[in-house]
């Protein structure tokens, strides 16, 4: 049986895959790669054979692109893999709330809907992995539940536009798919690694840059920013893949309890040692100061992100955590965890990317 692997060797891909090795004993993986990512994926895939002995012959690469009609493969494999092919995990994505449309339509959408016409054509295939995003949510405001798709909401930035009309084309394929919304995902709660200084880690960056005592945009008192460590996020999508499901099933990897931005504020400010006075800024000011090129270069934050930290908007994770729990795995709170990402910030900040892979 083999399971296709998209968005290998990204971060979570690249952390994901041992864990569906440890699951299951009778299916090997075969892992669609950039060309120019090719040498990088085959390095990693040593490093897990290294790492699990058990893996030798269980895992492969094909050359390939999500954006090129049936995945750019060449004809043997295209027609070898379509044979054996019995379920696929589809991660690949821009990450990137800066995102042009151009470029996540080309990815995010055309790259999900060139999948899903390979797949339905594999006469043994049982079951998509879709990793999308919570913020399909968009401009939504109140409770967005697991259920929730379409409710007539706008977007942000057209990361989550294209996320979201990817996630609608999952769901018009009627391919049985395990659907996982993970919300914004930060380093590892136990070590703090992470692939990516981004989202909330460019918070960190502007608060190095202030004089402390001195003063940070405050946000807001009441609404959340709901933070996921990767690892947690991991472990969901392993043991959510190994789950006997029928139909399309959606769950939110968010954290149920999550933190006011200030409380988060707070927490990162006195990780780093620092000390501020919050000063309650309306966002749409927030977002023209940071527009500003200099201003921008100076922080290194792109404005979109601020949209983040100041929305009135809570995730409903009611059978994400119902299933989780039941497989004995919960979010850790942030307030356990936040010193190691800070600190392996500090460690690693100049030598982590903050670029999208793409």
């Amino acid at each position: 049986m083999a399971v296709l692997v998209t968005g290998f060797p990204g971060f979570i891909g690249a952390r994901l895959l041992p864990r569906l090795l440890e699951l299951s004993s009778d299916e090997s993986f075969v892992c669609l790669v950039q060309e120019r990512f090719l040498d990088l994926a085959r390095r990693e895939l040593a490093a897990i054979e290294d790492r699990h002995p058990a893996a030798r012959g269980r895992l492969s690469t094909v050359t390939g692109d999500i954006t090129v009609p049936g995945l750019g493969l060449a004809a043997g494999d295209a027609q070898r893999l379509r044979r054996e092919l019995t379920a696929a995990h589809h991660l690949a994505a821009v990450y990137d709330l800066a995102v042009s449309r151009e470029l996540g339509l080309r990815v995010n959408v055309e790259g999900t809907r060139n999948v899903l016409a390979y797949l339905a054509e594999a006469p043994r295939f049982t079951r998509l992995h879709y990793v999308s995003t919570a913020y399909v949510s968009g401009t939504a405001t109140g409770l967005f539940r697991e259920s929730d798709l379409d409710v007539g909401q706008g977007f942000k930035n057209h990361y989550e536009e294209t996320k979201f009309l990817a996630e609608v084309e999952v769901a018009r394929s009627g391919l049985p798919a395990t659907i996982c919304r993970p919300s914004i995902v930060v380093g590892d709660s136990r070590t703090g690694e992470t692939g990516k200084f981004d989202g909330p880690y460019f918070m960190l960056g502007a608060m190095e840059k202030l004089p402390s005592p001195g003063l940070f945009l405050r946000g807001s008192r009441t609404n959340s920013v709901n933070l996921v460590p990767v690892d947690f996020v991991v472990e969901a999508l392993a043991r959510l893949s190994a789950r006997p499901e029928s139909g399309t099933r959606t769950y939110h990897l968010t954290d149920p309890r999550p933190l006011p931005v200030l409380e988060v504020e707070r927490l990162f400010a006195r990780a780093l040692g620092k000390s501020f006075v919050y000063v309650p800024v309306p966002r749409a000011v927030a977002k023209a100061v940071f527009s500003v090129p200099p201003v921008r270069r100076f922080f290194g934050m792109p404005a979109q992100t601020l949209d983040y930290f100041d929305h009135p908007l809570r995730f409903d994770a009611t059978e994400a955590t119902r299933v989780l729990g039941e497989l004995g795995l919960e979010c850790p709170r942030l307030t356990d965890y936040a010193d190691r990402l800070v600190a392996f910030y500090r460690e690693r900040r100049g030598t982590v990317r903050r670029e999208a892979m793409v």
